[in-house]
């Protein structure tokens, strides 16, 4: 069975959610048997998640059985679903029952843990062979543009992660990031692998709640992205008395040195490991770590490749360069690394496009002990009147004059730059001076808060409609 859960003592619970409810390996392969004679054939589901024992059921269901499911937010916007729904022509979904007064996708066929099944009647675009999963290309779901994995993209993932964490079946994670986003699947992926224990839950970090299911189900590791350990210094939770915790992860960014230094600190003292990553959907998730005897000394790194994986750098003629320190774009090879993309429903059809391997699009910096650190994005440009313009670096220069969070964006005839604190002429002065640029072609924002999606990213969607 998928990731091998039927090796695992049945009566082991697999996962726990917010209701309380608890689900053994045991019961979650007799659930992938009961999904089988309902959905006998292969076709596509589009699954409404949310982090709970029926969002995981149902995904582990169709990929045990070869049906493919779409893993989107439950939140998801209305229109947005429609227009996917026209794309890609689901035959299936699976949600929340609790939605099913407000919808009108199809005919009830099966129902348990408060989701149930709908058939819409439409008739599924062919799929290729190996097509196991489709993911929004950001984790969010703000554009139609789909992630195709392979079974094999899945099972190398869930493998590379069990092995860098070294997990156990002894472990419990705490599920916090949806499950729609691909960090977040990972860790259940993983975890599943292992016949290890995944805490599932939608509650905010800043909920009480919360924290008593760490304590209680005695957490042992979190993953975050860098929003949630920005809530978790607020919170001050390096003060919190988690004995149970022995690992704390970061992806999905790059964090502050001071916030890295902060965490990093925090577990050498409590004797606890910091393990910050770096992935991408298009790698199903983890592509590199930082070991977490380097957390100190390789400050902001996001360390080596994955265990089964191979980074490397290439200049800007696509030559590898071998030097150990080096700059330029950074290629990961692995198993892991997915097909392709799909932006409309024949593209389903299509085979493996990358063989293996993935240009990043980051722009590295390898150190002479063969660590990599991201320096900024190969597309994070903008060129205004023949003036280049990085957008990281412009971030990096505000964020360190002004201490006010930022996120800059543009095109080629204006960059956008919007802050949360300090004067919006102020800051327009000042890129004006550090880099050239007439003030006419500088827009300043200043709002209260930097928007994030529900994985915890920089909503671009907002920023860029200011």
């Amino acid at each position: 069975m998928y990731l091998d859960i039927n090796e695992h003592d049945k009566a082991s619970i697999a996962a726990i959610d917010d209701s309380g409810d608890e689900l053994s390996y045991g019961s979650l392969c007799l659930f992938c048997e009961e999904f089988a004679n309902v959905l006998p054939e292969r076709t596509l589901v589009f699954i409404l998640s949310e982090n709970s024992i029926a969002s995981l059921s149902g995904y582990v269901a169709c990929v045990n059985n070869r049906v493919v499911p779409l893993i989107l937010s439950c939140h998801i916007d209305k229109l947005l679903l429609e227009q996917l729904v026209e794309i890609y022509q689901p035959e299936y979904f699976w949600l929340p029952e609790s939605m099913i007064d407000n919808c009108s996708y199809g005919e009830k066929v099966f129902e348990s843990y408060h989701y149930v099944l709908l058939k819409t009647g439409r008739i599924t675009f062919p799929m290729y062979q190996d097509l196991s999963l489709l993911l929004s290309t950001s984790g969010t779901t703000g554009s139609p543009k789909l992630v195709r994995h392979s079974y094999e993209n899945l099972e190398a993932s869930a493998l590379n992660v069990a092995m860098l964490f070294e997990l156990t079946s002894s472990q419990r994670a705490m599920g916090t990031l949806p499950m729609h986003y691909t960090m977040g699947l990972s860790v259940v992926s993983s975890h599943l692998l292992v016949g290890a224990t995944v805490i599932l839950s939608n509650r905010s970090l800043l909920d009480g709640e919360f924290w008593k299911m760490v304590k209680n189900y005695r957490a042992t590791s979190f993953t975050g992205v860098p929003y949630s350990y920005e809530i978790l210094t607020k919170l001050r939770f390096v003060r919190m008395q988690l004995p149970d915790l022995q690992i704390i992860t970061q992806g999905g960014g790059k964090m502050t040195e001071e916030q890295f230094l902060l965490y990093a600190e925090y577990a050498e003292s409590h004797g606890k490991k910091f393990i910050p990553t770096y992935g991408q959907t298009e790698g199903t998730s983890r592509m590199a770590y930082l070991p977490h005897t380097l957390a100190k000394s390789k400050t902001c790194s996001i360390g080596i490749s994955v265990p089964n994986g191979k980074l490397s750098i290439i200049d800007d003629k696509g030559i590898e360069i071998k030097e150990m320190e080096a700059e330029g774009e950074m290629v990961y090879e692995g198993k892991n690394v997915t097909l392709g993309y799909a932006t409309c429903g024949e593209d389903l059809l299509k085979g493996d496009e990358n063989h293996g391997k993935l240009y990043t699009g980051d722009i590295v910096r390898r150190d002479v002990d063969g660590c990599y650190f991201i320096i900024g994005r190969k597309k994070r440009f903008l060129k205004i009147f023949g003036l280049r313009i990085g957008l990281d670096e412009v971030e990096a220069l505000i964020k360190e004059e002004f201490k006010t969070d930022c996120v800059c964006v543009g095109s080629d005839n204006l960059l956008k730059i919007v802050i949360t604190a300090s004067e919006e002429s102020v800051i327009a002065n000042f890129i004006e001076k550090k880099i050239g640029l007439f003030h006419q072609y500088i827009k300043v924002f200043k709002i209260e808060a930097i928007p994030h999606t529900e994985s915890g990213k920089i909503d671009m969607n907002k920023i860029n409609s200011l």
